[in-house]
């Protein structure tokens, strides 16, 4: 899966995690922008990891700050 394939799959995952209707695009930041509390984002990782047959490590989510990274590491991680 290319690199528009994995934003536009994450895209409609993040969708019902965006309360306040936020424009995405790759600097929108999960903390900042779409205002993610940690259990938002142990839902929305989970939803990720699932729907992508991935795992996405506390080490490796630490360092996501944004939509851009988030992508980039899917698709690393996709191999």
């Amino acid at each position: 899966m290319d690199r528009a394939e994995t934003a536009a799959k994450i895209a409609a995952l993040i969708e019902p995690f965006n309360k306040k209707g936020v424009a995405i695009s790759d600097a929108t930041t999960f903390a900042g922008d779409l205002e993610f509390d940690s259990l938002t984002v142990m839902d929305f990782v989970a939803a990720i990891e699932d729907d992508f047959d991935i795992i996405i490590s506390m080490n490796q989510q630490a360092e996501i700050e944004n939509y851009g990274q988030l992508i980039d590491a899917v698709v690393k991680l996709q191999g």
